[in-house]
């Protein structure tokens, strides 16, 4: 949260298992596929450089003894990252940035394997895996969402709307996709709700055509 912290809860109870503290606002959280690790994006600010962290979850026990110190942190160049989602291993992350480029990182060694500088003209808002995570959806302010393969970032499809982007999901057990978003909030007092984009869009994730919207928000979807 904006609060600098990051927290680990338990379901089922809703207690606060442990508390991360940082020196700035955490940006994105994301487990592991196996739930061994979690991942965090810490925000620029202050003097302080951008920085992605990797943390070890350690399950004995009632999970309230935690490492309070990362296994790994990094720092991305050239553009801050915004969202991040691990690949189908621990030992690589996706992430998503200001520029619009995604890249794939060693969670390791914070080495950039790979990138695609070119994956959006604006700042990627959201990524969602697919449940193999073999490939995963972005969506951005340049109005678009799009497929990507995992391992080499290579566009497998694009789904093109007239309004900003803040989230996608990829239906699991149908061939769908979900889009949301809408104008900024500041700019919705001058428009008509039809104007302000606010619905829910169904796509179809392999012919790439919209298949249906769902009414009922007054404010831009997150997600």
């Amino acid at each position: 949260a904006a609060d600098n912290t990051m927290r680990l809860w338990d379901v089922r109870t809703g207690k606060c298992l442990y508390t991360w503290e940082f020196p700035t606002a955490i940006k994105r959280v994301a487990f592991s596929d196996d739930d061994k690790f979690i991942a965090c994006i810490t925000e620029q600010r202050m003097g302080h450089q951008g920085a992605i962290r990797v943390f070890p979850i350690n399950r004995s026990g009632n999970a309230t003894d935690q490492p309070a110190e990362p296994s790994s942190i990094f720092h991305p160049i050239e553009s801050k990252a915004t969202v991040l989602a691990f690949s189908n291993t621990s030992d690589f992350l996706v992430t998503g940035h200001e520029s619009g480029k995604i890249a794939l990182f060693n969670a390791k060694t914070g080495e950039e394997v790979t990138s695609n500088k070119r994956a959006h003209r604006e700042v990627v808002t959201d990524i969602q895996m697919s449940q193999d995570r073999s490939y995963f959806i972005t969506s951005s302010k340049d109005k678009t969402a799009k497929l990507f393969e995992t391992k080499t970032l290579e566009e497998l499809k694009s789904y093109s709307t007239e309004t900003p982007l803040n989230s996608a999901a990829i239906a699991t057990k149908r061939p769908y996709i979900l889009l949301g978003g809408g104008q900024e909030a500041m700019n919705v007092t001058t428009t008509s709700l039809r104007q302000g984009k606010f619905e829910t869009r169904f796509w179809h994730k392999i012919f790439e055509e919209e298949v249906g919207r769902v009414k009922g928000h007054f404010g831009p979807i997150n997600t």
